[in-house]
């Protein structure tokens, strides 16, 4: 019976990524021509796909709190690359990666025409990473980035970068902070995490196998970023999302 479920959970897979595939390949066709479609629209075939992928994870997804009606900087704490498609469902926004996600097989690829903005981890162009940031959250474009840059096991949080709400500052735009866990069976999930040198084929793979886990997804109430100084937004941001995963606001957040 295992065996028979994970079959039937990799041909599910296999058809969204082929999904996915099909529909980039059609966007990068349309780029070619000249035809393709507006930022805003990619986004939204983006979220509609990632619907697709999220349904296609063993997990029960359970959302506390409301989605925000208006563009906002998503700020989340990461514990997996599942975390993408599990909130990028919820709304059309682009997303903040590290660069090594562009070279993972197919994903990397999808993630670059979904409008996937990549960073590579000590380039120190702070001011380069600000104005591309700015330059989504001024379209009037919902954002998601990762402030630990990094994932973890989901045991503590780690430091925020602060200069990655550099942008919100600027722009004048609301964040809307986010807590993620994954519970097996009550518990902190082991297997959902991707950290340490992990590879996406052994974990996904891992992953299937496994019972089907509970991802909760907490939408605290929006922060608002407008003359804030840099390191107080990443202490009040740190500290909400602390207090929702553990019971305890945070001390030192800021990095």
């Amino acid at each position: 019976m295992g065996r028979l479920r994970l079959y039937g959970r990799v041909l599910r897979l296999g058809g969204v990524l082929a999904l996915g595939l099909s529909l980039a390949s059609g966007l990068k066709l349309q780029s070619l021509l000249g035809l393709g479609p507006s930022p805003a629209m990619r986004h939204r075939l983006c979220r509609w796909f990632l619907e697709r992928l999220a349904a296609a994870l063993p997990f029960e997804t359970r959302l506390i709190g409301t989605r925000p009606a208006q563009p906002m900087l998503w700020l989340a704490n990461h514990l997996s690359w599942t975390d993408i498609p599990l909130l990028g469902m919820l709304q059309p926004m682009a997303f903040l990666a590290k660069s090594e996600v562009r070279q993972w097989p197919l994903l990397g690829w999808l993630a670059a025409e979904a409008g996937t903005q990549f960073i590579r981890r000590g380039s120190g162009d702070n001011g380069a990473l600000n104005r591309l940031l700015s330059a989504e959250l001024q379209q009037g474009r919902s954002l998601l980035i990762f402030p630990e840059g990094t994932t973890s096991n989901g045991a503590t949080l780690g430091t925020f970068h602060s200069r990655l709400l550099s942008c919100a500052i600027e722009t004048g735009t609301p964040i809307q902070p986010v807590a993620i866990r994954y519970l097996r069976d009550g518990q902190v999930d082991p297997i959902a995490p991707f950290i340490g040198e992990d590879d996406l084929p052994s974990h996904l793979f891992r992953l299937l196998k496994a019972d089907v886990a509970v991802v909760e997804i907490q939408l605290l109430p929006p922060i608002g970023s407008r003359d804030m100084a840099r390191n107080q937004l990443c202490r009040t941001c740190h500290a909400a999302i602390a207090e929702a995963l553990y019971g305890n606001p945070s001390v030192s957040a800021a990095a």
